[in-house]
């Protein structure tokens, strides 16, 4: 959900098998070294694309250009503290879910640009816990094509003349989906967004923003998980400002809304972007405050639920609520769109996708069955605090 899905190079990708490793978490300011032997390739595109990648055997102390890195190397830096946040809420996500799931391990890619920037992919995937567990970091460098350049900012309604953006976008993005059917899938991004003047438009000003949320997709609706959920959600935002959690609240409501169904994804939480009109140190603040919000809001829920008891039927439903997903995220996802108008690495733009989904034809729950609640519930909204 760029969600900054890592953006890769253009169609056409070859894959050099990678080996598989189990992940340790060393310092943040680990030594990079290259691997020249591990590279993906790419055709060329007439339109704009983002450069292909190189594979990293380790991860470097930083993705940021060395020319970025040498003048942005202050504390004032917000491209340098947003990257240092989103790779430390990696590791601390990675951490709980491994240390919870007990049985299988994240696999870890890290890749590289030449033009800069770079990102670290990890799944975890056929766990005790975890069916697929997906969190990306990327910080890339690139010049976008007018369409996604209104993926990214629709609210420019267009308004930008046709002609190549460069940008520079940093951020984590992340889908849980559990194998019990009343443990509830998460999702959560949080990211930075810069775009220079369009070439056809000298001097007009760099804009930034920040975006982001998280949110909560149960089949099965247990009220103290939901309330749990929102109430983490509120006390992130309230520490800010008393109005975001309900205007974030309902922006989430609105955004994760699947029109031809006329039904929500799930049970909501908060959803921002296109976010510049407050102070860029508060928001970088805020947006910190979410991501580390993330495991006291989700681990708890999941340690309840994770090991009871269900039947094929409760399943069943499960991978019905699992196509919804998908229906959503392929259709109006705004980071899975922009990955693919920037030539995205397809793994890493669908890592969002669950292992399994069903589409049932005409499939209707029983009228105040527990499946009847959960639908109710996505297609009226409701105040969970």
């Amino acid at each position: 959900m760029l969600t900054v899905s890592p953006p890769y190079s253009a169609t056409a990708i070859a894959i050099v098998p990678l080996s598989t490793r189990t992940l340790s978490f060393p310092p943040f300011n680990c030594r990079p070294r290259r691997s020249s032997s591990l590279r993906l390739s790419a055709s060329s595109s007439s339109s704009p694309m983002i450069e292909k990648e190189t594979m990293e055997a380790e991860r470097p102390h930083t993705f940021l250009r060395e020319a970025d890195e040498n003048s942005f190397h202050s504390s004032n830096s917000v491209r340098l503290r947003f990257e240092r946040m989103i790779r430390e809420a990696q590791d601390t996500v990675c951490s709980a879910i491994q240390a919870l799931d007990g049985a299988a391990n994240f696999k870890e890619h890290v890749w590289s640009r030449p033009g800069g920037g770079g990102g670290i992919s990890r799944v975890l995937q056929d766990g005790a816990v975890w069916e697929k567990a997906g969190v990306n970091v990327s910080v890339v460098y690139g010049v976008m094509p007018p369409e996604a350049y209104r993926a990214a900012k629709p609210s420019d309604n267009g308004d930008v003349k046709p002609g190549p953006v460069p940008f520079f976008a940093a951020g984590i993005s992340s889908v849980l989906h559990p194998k019990n059917p009343f443990a509830p899938t998460l999702h959560f991004n949080y990211r930075y967004f810069e775009t220079d003047s369009p070439k056809d438009a000298p001097g007009s000003p760099r804009q930034w923003w920040f975006g982001g949320g998280t949110d909560l997709t149960p089949a099965y609706i247990f009220e103290e998980d939901v309330k749990h959920f929102h109430s983490v959600q509120k006390s992130a935002c309230d520490k800010f400002n008393s109005d975001f959690y309900p205007k974030f609240k309902k922006w989430c409501d609105d955004y994760f809304y699947i029109k031809h169904r006329g039904e929500r994804r799930g049970l909501g939480g908060i959803f921002f972007d296109d976010l510049n009109t407050y102070d860029q140190e508060m928001l970088l603040s805020f947006a910190t405050e979410c991501a580390n919000s993330v495991i006291p809001a989700y681990i708890p829920i999941m340690e309840r639920r994770k090991d009871m008891p269900f039947t094929e039927s409760h399943k069943s439903w499960q991978q019905l609520r699992r196509g919804r997903y998908v229906e959503f995220n392929l259709v109006y996802d705004r980071g899975t769109t922009f990955g693919l108008k920037t030539g995205g690495r397809i793994e890493s733009i669908l890592v969002s996708l669950p292992l399994t989904a069903r589409w049932e034809y005409d499939h209707q729950p029983e009228e105040g069955s527990e499946e009847w609640k959960l639908l109710d519930a996505c297609i009226n909204p409701k105040e969970w605090i």
